[in-house]
């Protein structure tokens, strides 16, 4: 079951689902799913001098990704065919027998924004904020303004709660993450023992 408005709300009220903060619900809560802002950090994939990224290797993401801080006033542009990690304004705890998936705004689709390229779910027990993945697939520089609404996230019901959320029991690699988080796919088991 998705929830609705009214679902969210009361979920939100009974605190076992947290978006903080909420600062506007009248505008946020939309009829079945929350609107949530852009954060001021991105982090930009500078073109390397190296033949290929090898996922196992953690210094040549630190090698090929730089960070940039937009301050008050001011707008990040996302060119054409760019890609950037940013983050969400709000911080979200997501309860074990929930599942929210992450989806972008249609009046920046409209745009060409999209706000993930994969990982668009937030698994039950998920804590922190949201990493976005995004992509300008137009022709023209788009203006992103930090605190603009940008993602929008729905919420499912499971038909039971999860037996091993999302965690440090499950040494979920990304949990209380603030701020866009570059890949830490050199983590997972299939490649302990390779590092390059």
């Amino acid at each position: 079951m998705i929830l609705s408005d009214a679902d969210i709300l009361a979920r939100l009220e009974e605190g076992d689902l947290v978006i903080d903060p909420l600062e506007d619900p009248e505008i946020q809560v939309q009829p079945a799913s929350v609107d949530l802002r852009l954060g001021r950090e991105f982090l930009e994939f500078q073109h390397a001098n190296i033949p290929c990224i090898h996922p196992n290797s953690e210094q040549e993401v630190e090698e090929y990704v730089d960070e940039t801080y937009v301050e008050e006033g001011d707008e990040y542009i996302l060119h054409p065919g760019d890609f950037v990690l940013g983050t969400t304004v709000e911080r979200v705890e997501i309860p074990a027998d929930l599942i929210a998936h992450v989806e972008g705004r249609s009046s920046l689709g409209r745009l060409a924004i999209v706000v993930h390229a994969t990982a668009g779910l937030c698994d039950p027990g998920y804590e922190g904020q949201i990493t976005l993945e995004l992509s300008n697939l137009g022709t023209a520089p788009v203006a992103l303004t930090p605190g603009m609404r940008i993602s929008q996230l729905t919420f499912t019901e499971l038909k039971t709660p999860a037996e091993r959320p999302y965690g440090e029991e499950r040494g979920s690699k990304y949990q209380g993450q603030t701020g866009p988080q570059a890949s830490k796919i050199q983590g997972d088991h299939e490649f302990h023992g390779t590092q390059k």
